[in-house]
């Protein structure tokens, strides 16, 4: 099966090439491999304008284009599939994206031309449940503001009141897809009492995590610690706004490391800068990188990250090895069932 693996700064495309030698042998093939042009940076930019905007939004990369052929799989990362790289490739059955997300990729035109596009489910949910959980301690403990404070040559012992523990306190989550369920298994070994608005999941499975469920007004209301953990779609863009920060606790915590739109930014701003909740921890932000003058840098209660929660080792491993064995399947069987236009294809 002739493929084309898509390198990118994130996940280089020897990684595939291993991943693919071990699932699918090493006589597999042919396999060829281009890499995306760009730094690590550009690429990340793409991707958040792809995010907002679609594949469209961004250049067609050339060297993708040019490499296309014969490929009857193509293997991404964050490199955009526009339609005019569709139409570049006359052979390809699948797009194998190595993300949950598939912002990158036109899945109306792949569907139209009978395309399967494949993304990879929990790739880097345990990744990105260790940093909501970091963010957390970080936040209720301090830790960022105390090692600013020393490597300025001062020792701070006074951040407003007393540190809290994340032991023995209500955790609430806003969606428990992979991430969530990562992080309910770290959180029970604290002691946690947490409680899930997820109206898509029964309850046997809350019930199985050792959560119960609730309703989201109830989830703002009686937790410690708020965790975003929700899909960003139509109905979920900027769900949480004034209405729910005004229901938290003023000891009460906020913590996003899905996406910035599904929070209206100004009123968390406005609720950590009047002090209404006692702090936040963002790995997400409208504009990344933030600019020099943005006011969030000015916070004495927000701990800031780089849009890096799910940028590990093991993710990047594991994303490639899940699209390698997505390219298995197809070999094997000519089909994936896990694409998400499976049922469009007919193959459900």
């Amino acid at each position: 099966m002739h493929t084309l693996v898509v390198g990118d700064q994130f996940v280089p495309a020897a990684r595939y090439l291993d991943a693919l030698a071990e699932v699918c042998g090493a006589r597999f093939g042919p396999v060829r491999t281009v890499d995306w042009s760009g730094t690590k940076a550009d690429q990340h930019s793409a991707q958040q304008t792809m995010e907002r905007e679609g594949p469209a939004a961004v250049p067609v990369p050339a060297e993708i284009v040019e490499a296309l052929g014969d490929a009857e799989v193509l293997a991404v990362h964050f490199a955009p599939v526009s339609r005019a790289v569709l139409e570049a490739a006359p052979k390809l059955r699948a797009v194998c994206v190595a993300r949950t997300g598939l912002e990158n990729v036109d899945l109306p035109a792949a569907t139209e031309r009978g395309i399967a596009v494949v993304p990879v489910f929990g790739r880097n949910a345990s990744a990105v449940a260790e940093l909501a959980l970091g963010l957390m301690l970080t936040e209720a403990r301090d830790i960022a503001r105390a090692d600013a404070s020393v490597k300025a040559g001062g020792w701070r012992k006074d951040f407003g009141g007393p540190g809290h523990e994340v032991g023995g306190s209500t955790v609430g989550l806003v969606g428990m897809g992979h991430v969530g369920r990562e992080l309910t298994r770290r959180l029970r070994g604290f002691g946690a009492r947490i409680l899930v608005h997820d109206p898509y999941l029964p309850d046997a499975v809350i019930a199985e995590h050792g959560a119960l469920r609730a309703d989201l007004d109830t989830v703002f209301l009686e937790s410690d610690f708020v965790q975003v953990l929700a899909r960003l779609t139509s109905e979920t863009e900027r769900f949480i706004g004034r209405r729910e920060f005004a229901l938290m606790k003023h000891t009460a915590f906020f913590i996003n490391t899905a996406r910035s739109r599904l929070v209206d930014t100004d009123a968390l701003y406005e609720a950590l800068a009047t002090g209404s909740i006692a702090g936040a921890g963002l790995d997400v932000h409208d504009q990344e990188p933030l600019p020099a003058d943005s006011p969030w840098r000015a916070l004495d209660n927000v701990t800031l990250t780089t849009h890096y929660a799910g940028d590990t080792v093991t993710t990047n491993l594991r994303s490639a090895h899940l699209v390698a064995r997505s390219i298995d399947e197809l070999a094997r069987t000519g089909r994936c069932l896990e694409a998400v236009n499976a049922r469009a294809l007919e193959w459900g």
